[in-house]
């Protein structure tokens, strides 16, 4: 269970990372296009993912596309989620996007709807109603972008169980991913600085090498967490899931002094029966 927490604890950091950027002076863009060429280092050393690997495995190439875009939009989406909303609704998103590839698995590829993973799904779009309600008079913003978190992580996830489909190896389609993503970042980055928008900085470049080996490292753990118990994936999901849920909310509750209404807190524990639910599906 030690690489679920390590997990646990990366995923969590990549969102406390995201709320001092802004604090840190940090250009987002520039730390998310360094983020990229962190990862992607990190994903060919580590992994051995190859994306010549991805393309010869016929991987369709509009997901892989799709996800080079995704990738840093929902990046940068993330960050200012965190900004607005806070890290305990940004997280609750994060981690119920998963339900939206689950109803997908349903309508576009084959799967079975049993009533156990409906009700899983039913409370899950509960658990993030009530997690994101913040009262008549709240900002928009204050929803707004981690619905957009909720939406852009499921339709990442829909992606790469269409790329794995094909038959692609995990790692080699994540590395052929960031590739794009990294390219893409570099182009928007490079093109602002040269229009005097934003002048490359250490500062940003820098924070983005810590963000890149904390995102990587996230990824990396919970790879090795289900390689570690090959028989209990319901079981690393779970504790990957809860772990994040709990352990945002407390970040942001102690660290950040996030305010939840006993509506929110409600959600929260939806949002783990939820993963419960689908856990013993």
């Amino acid at each position: 269970m030690i690489f679920i927490l390590l997990a646990v604890a990366f995923s969590v950091a990549v969102s406390a990372l995201l709320k001092l950027a802004r604090r840190a002076g940090v250009d987002i863009v520039q730390a998310v296009a360094t983020n990229y060429v962190m990862a992607a280092g990190l994903a060919a050393w580590l992994l051995g993912a190859t994306p010549q690997a991805a393309f010869e495995a016929d991987a369709p190439r509009v997901p892989l596309l799709v996800l080079g875009v995704l990738l840093p939009a929902i990046f940068v989406v993330l960050a200012y989620s965190v900004r607005s909303a806070g890290i305990v609704r940004t997280d609750v998103a994060q981690r119920l996007s998963l339900f939206l590839s689950l109803a997908a698995a349903f309508l576009f590829f084959g799967d079975t709807l049993t009533a156990q993973k409906g009700v899983g799904i039913v409370l899950a779009v509960i658990a993030v109603a009530c997690v994101l309600w913040r009262g008549a008079r709240a900002e928009r913003s204050g929803w707004v972008a981690p619905v957009a978190v909720f939406i852009g992580f499921g339709a990442i996830d829909i992606c790469f169980k269409r790329v794995a489909l094909a038959g692609a190896p995990f790692a080699s389609a994540l590395l052929a991913s960031f590739l794009i993503a990294m390219v893409l970042c570099w182009v928007v980055a490079l093109v602002r600085a040269a229009m005097r928008k934003a002048p490359l900085s250490a500062r940003s470049i820098g924070f983005g090498v810590i963000l890149g080996a904390a995102n990587f490292a996230n990824i990396l753990f919970y790879v090795r967490g289900h390689q570690a118990l090959p028989h209990d994936p319901a079981l690393v999901f779970a504790a990957m899931n809860v772990g994040v849920v709990i352990t945002g909310a407390l970040v942001g509750a102690l660290a950040f002094r996030e305010k939840l209404s006993l509506l929110n807190w409600l959600g929260l524990g939806l949002a783990i029966a939820a993963i419960g639910v689908m856990t013993h599906a």
